[in-house]
């Protein structure tokens, strides 16, 4: 290992830039659909040494110096965003006659730009850098404090965060429920960078024993909860049978004509009105996947009459669907990306919209400069969707409140509101047929896990085409539809885990960490100094 950490310190020019990339797209078999999270001890230890190797010329000034360091950690960026993200282009494909131009921008523009959260979480770590333990803690503190950065900068984006690729399987994930998927991320790579101690004398005992710790703890942790049983449901709540509709209905024939339209609602109810598999309970909550009705439905009282009709009037229909807010005489009207809760009557009884949208997909950033560039929006509507100020809670009529969650929505731990904690499960809408059979739709369904597992809380996802499933509070997989496969499946709603968390106590633990780590590289850095001198 110190003949090997000497060559990659050493490497130089464009095998030391190759080498960069390389280290962040081996970290990506970390993530969906391989789940090797082993991949991340190479990519790793491969950056630590990397930036061991990371010097400036004695005459450099202070940016001078800090550079080799950036540049070092927007390869690696550049490297598992264009791995980890590629699959962005697909969208772009559905309207190639419109947007197939755009491709560069998803597939290697986006990952440039997300690596310079990468590149300073490298400076960061080279300013506390050490030739020791401290410096693996400094690399984990650099990439927790970017990894929080990029969760709300710029309306945020923190798909896949680092501690994702710690959590492949529900005893890995048990752990996001007590600190978060940030905290998590933190000691993540404070593990996987540790086996760059091997190739280094320099504190190699305490880093790699602390390391093994970490690890035995979050594993240890994990077996613990789910060992736990589920809490009981609320008294006066009875648990009801929900049925998980997915169409698998191609995104191209989504934005054809009105007869391609009413066979999209047919299929809809179609499946929604099966009879139980094995003879099993009729259910009493039905969902369907976002924009699932491909129409203004407030504008269709027919359509509302046939769902009165197919359903029993104690039957509750939650829907995807496009509001429409009329703003007045000569001035266009508002679209909101919307859930429905539609009675056996065929009347809507809750509604919610979306809040956080896809900038590109569903609005335009400073549309006023780059509409005039011709810059428009992947959903064409006019001016695009607005968001909504706030969220909804889903109260439905048998006392079950669920939290939705449209689309990406629910890749951020930061729009679970205090009205959460009201919730009995989470519901998750979407449409992942714009990406196609790639790794997204997969990428997109374990983040929805681990905000179950975060929440402790039951997670109701319904997809167009993706992975449509019902998971349990601690992000185990009951029942599940797997991508492009048309059918439903029926699940009964559990409770939540016993001692649910407050996301409050998961920030604290977060800093907390952060601290940890911080003060490791800070003393380390300081002796560093000291011995130097």
């Amino acid at each position: 290992m110190e003949r090997l950490s000497g060559k990659v310190i050493l490497v130089w020019g464009f095998k030391r830039a190759l080498l960069a990339i390389l280290a962040g797209a081996i970290g990506v078999l970390a993530l969906p659909p391989f789940g090797f999270f082993a991949a991340m001890f190479v990519s790793f230890t491969l950056l630590v040494w990397l930036l061991d190797g990371a010097a400036a010329g004695p005459d450099s000034g202070f940016l001078g110096r800090l550079w080799p360091a950036f540049a070092t950690g927007w390869l690696f960026g550049f490297g598992y965003f264009v791995a980890g993200l590629w699959w962005l282009g697909h969208a772009l494909l559905i309207d190639a006659d419109q947007f197939a131009w755009a491709l560069p921008l998803a597939i290697l523009g986006l990952p440039a730009f997300l690596a310079i959260f990468y590149g300073l979480a490298a400076v960061l770590a080279r300013l506390l850098w050490s030739d020791g333990m401290g410096r693996i803690a400094a690399l984990a503190f650099g990439f927790g404090l970017l990894e929080w950065l990029r969760s709300f900068l710029f309306t945020g984006f923190p798909w896949n965060a680092i501690g994702y690729g710690a959590m492949p399987i529900p005893l890995m994930m048990q752990s996001a429920h007590v600190i978060g998927v940030l905290g998590v991320t933190v000691l993540a790579v404070f593990v996987f960078a540790a086996p760059a101690l091997l190739g280094t004398r320099q504190g190699r005992l305490p880093g790699i024993g602390l390391a093994v710790l970490i690890a035995a703890a979050h594993f240890g942790y994990g077996y613990y909860a789910l060992n736990l049983p589920a809490a009981p449901p609320a008294a006066g709540k009875a648990a009801p049978v929900v049925r998980i509709v997915q169409p698998a209905i191609d995104q191209e024939a989504k934005m054809d004509t009105a007869a391609d339209r009413a066979a999209i609602f047919d299929k809809h109810l179609s499946l929604s009105v099966q009879p139980p598999a094995n003879g099993g309970k009729r259910p009493d909550i039905i969902v369907w996947p976002e924009t699932a009705i491909p129409f203004i439905l407030t504008d269709n009282q027919d359509a509302l009459t046939r769902i009165a009709d197919q359903l029993d009037d104690d039957q509750i229909l939650i829907t995807g669907a496009v509001r429409v807010e009329d703003m007045g005489p000569g001035v266009e009207p508002r679209y909101y990306n919307s859930v429905y809760v539609i009675d056996g009557r065929g009347q809507i009884i809750g509604a919610s919209d979306k809040t956080h949208l896809v900038p590109f997909g569903e609005y335009v950033p400073f549309e006023n400069i780059l509409g005039y560039l011709g810059i428009q929006n992947v959903v064409e509507l006019p001016g695009g969707f607005s968001a909504a100020a706030s969220r909804q809670l889903l109260a439905l009529p048998d006392g079950i409140k669920l939290y939705p969650l449209i689309c990406y929505e629910i890749i951020f731990p930061n729009e679970m509101t205090p009205e959460i904690r009201q919730a009995d499960a989470i519901l998750n809408v979407t449409n992942d047929a714009w990406f196609g059979d790639t790794p997204g739709p997969y990428q997109h369904f374990l983040q929805a896990r681990v905000r179950a597992v975060e929440q402790g809380l039951p997670l109701i996802r319904s997809a167009n085409t993706g992975v449509s499933a019902y998971v349990d509070a601690h992000g185990r997989l009951v029942s599940g539809i797997d991508f492009n496969e048309q059918g439903f499946v029926d699940a009964t709603l559990g409770g939540a885990t016993v001692s649910r968390i407050d996301d409050s106590v998961r920030k604290t633990y977060f800093w907390l960490i952060i601290g940890m780590v911080g003060i490791i590289a800070a003393i380390s850095r300081m002796g560093f100094i000291s011995r130097a001198n």
